[in-house]
């Protein structure tokens, strides 16, 4: 060790104090049950009841604690309030955020152009970054919106915007349509 490297590590706080502890609790409804009450529901449906509460959200969103502000046929708005358990080292939110936003966007936005029975998985996501996003960024916006509906794959677009409309995120996605609602 230098002697300036070890000056430096006599000034930098206890990283570990319990001062600087944080701790989130997160619970969610098993997704089971709520998969066998959707199941005969058209996506469109399923995307609404969530929306309005008569069925929980997915244990991804109540992780990274998003909603569904949105559903329309081939458009889903997902909201997010970001919180520090969402930064990066640098004080940014982490790019997987953004990620998980665009890909439950886009995904139900597909799942809400399918009826009853029938369902999808990502088979590709591609993002573009272009702005930073941050707590200090507002309630950020996660649009997807179905580009080309198929019989086996689907086609579709995602933004993010900050809380003041910029947008920080450009996403397209590719998705393996499943007939018989059998993911597995």
């Amino acid at each position: 060790m230098t002697a300036g490297s070890a000056q430096r590590a006599l000034e930098i706080p206890d990283l570990f104090a319990p001062q600087l502890r944080r701790e989130r609790v997160v619970d969610w409804q098993a997704p089971g049950p709520v998969a066998k009450a959707a199941s005969g529901m058209s996506g469109l449906e399923t995307m609404c009841a969530i929306r309005d509460g008569i069925l929980p959200p997915p244990p991804m969103a109540k992780l990274i604690g998003f909603r569904m502000a949105v559903a329309e046929p081939g458009r889903i708005v997902m909201e997010l309030d970001p919180h520090e358990s969402l930064e990066n080292t640098i004080g940014l939110l982490h790019g997987a955020t953004a990620a998980a936003l665009l890909d439950t966007a886009m995904g139900c936005a597909i799942a809400a152009m399918q009826p009853a029975g029938q369902t999808s998985v990502t088979l590709d996501l591609k993002l573009t970054f272009l702005r930073p996003l941050s707590v200090r960024s507002g309630t950020i916006a996660a649009e997807g919106k179905v580009v080309k509906l198929g019989r086996q794959t689907s086609y579709a677009e995602g933004f993010v915007r900050d809380g003041a409309g910029n947008l920080a995120v450009h996403a397209t996605a590719t998705f393996s349509m499943i007939p018989g609602g059998n993911a597995k």
